[in-house]
């Protein structure tokens, strides 16, 4: 008979009681039952899809909620809520009187801080970090999740600026799944994908070490390491949680994991709508008279202002699907921008 592991977890001491070697069952079980819920309520399905194992591997190795957690923008949450107290009453997810789509302190004590969006886990969890330091507690872990569109904001390299000279029990993960809402964009992308290809990182002296950004930002590096391997994931918690101070692992993900339509459109699979749980297939609205959507009003009239007006220059800060600005990025690629999420870069 097939263990149902889901069923008897609802939170992280449930999670521990496992083996390693179910964990993968159980990746699975999650995915399905994402898969489920979201094909009918809708939500944020991609980035979720995505951390299965990464977000098992975090609440089996470390103490939550007594180690903090903080989770950048939100959108990959639901694994997190499913492990932690959460699981019964997920079909309410963003639904009136449910669950929050987003980490929420109000929600639970695993949310330790209220996010949606983008950049502020690191600064997050070096707070909380070096107010655990000043209390005296020094066993105390603090790990930031963040994507590798979000690192790319102002906010997070301020953050690791800051983070780079302190003492604090901090571990940033970057999940690097080499998409935000839509691709990324950036140098630091570029940097990220030579990192992935192994042309990043050498040291073979202190100059060369100098090739890791944030081994030159004084954190201890780890990484790359494939954020789907439970194993993998596992040991190298349990290895960084005996090196003190500023820690920085790079894992590799794939956004939309287990749902072939959501692994081949990243986009649209982001926050799909209405879906059929079994094939994966969009369900079409089949009402005719609906108004076109405002960003596609938006999208269209900008296009056609730009045509008649060539001082019009469009700038998005990571959102060119959700704005339509793609349009004019694909009619006027030269005078229209994706900064990343940098939205005070983009606005200055």
């Amino acid at each position: 008979m097939k263990n149902n592991y889901l069923e008897h977890i609802n939170k992280p001491d449930d999670l521990k009681k496992l083996s390693v070697n179910v964990l993968p069952d159980l990746a699975r079980e999650i995915r399905s039952f994402i898969i489920d819920v979201v094909s009918v309520k809708k939500g944020h399905l991609g980035a979720s899809l995505g951390v299965v194992e990464l977000t098992i591997a975090l609440h089996y190795v470390f103490d939550t909620p007594n180690d903090l957690l903080v989770w950048d923008v939100g959108h990959q949450a639901y694994v997190h809520k499913i492990l932690t107290e959460r699981k019964d009453i997920f079909h309410t997810n963003r639904q009136l009187g449910g669950i929050s789509g987003f980490p929420s302190r109000k929600e639970s004590v695993y949310d330790t801080f209220g996010v949606g969006h983008a950049s502020t886990s690191i600064s997050a969890a070096l707070g909380m970090a070096i107010a655990s330091r000043l209390k005296g507690d020094f066993d105390k872990h603090h790990i930031a999740v963040i994507g590798d569109a979000s690192i790319a904001g102002g906010m997070a390299f301020e953050a690791l600026n800051h983070a780079g000279v302190s003492k604090s029990n901090l571990l940033i993960i970057l999940n690097d799944n080499e998409m935000g809402i839509d691709p990324n964009v950036g140098a630091l992308k570029k940097y990220l994908t030579s990192v992935k290809n192994g042309k990043g990182i050498r040291k073979s002296s202190l100059c060369d070490e100098q090739d890791n950004i944030f081994e030159a930002l004084n954190f201890s590096y780890s990484g790359p390491i494939d954020g789907h391997d439970l194993n993998a994931l596992i040991t190298e918690f349990n290895r960084l949680k005996t090196i003190k101070g500023p820690k920085f692992l790079h894992v590799i993900t794939k956004k939309g994991k287990g749902l072939r339509q959501a692994e081949d459109d990243q986009v649209t699979y982001h926050a799909p709508g209405i879906f059929d749980a079994i094939t994966g297939d969009l369900i079409k609205k089949t009402k005719l008279d609906q108004p076109p959507k405002f960003q596609d009003v938006f999208g269209e009239t900008l296009v056609e202002l730009a045509e008649m007006n060539k001082k019009i220059i469009g700038i998005t800060p990571a959102m060119p699907t959700g704005s339509s600005m793609k349009l004019m990025i694909d009619k006027f690629p030269e005078r229209a921008f994706d900064v990343g999420i940098a939205e005070q870069h983009a606005v200055t």
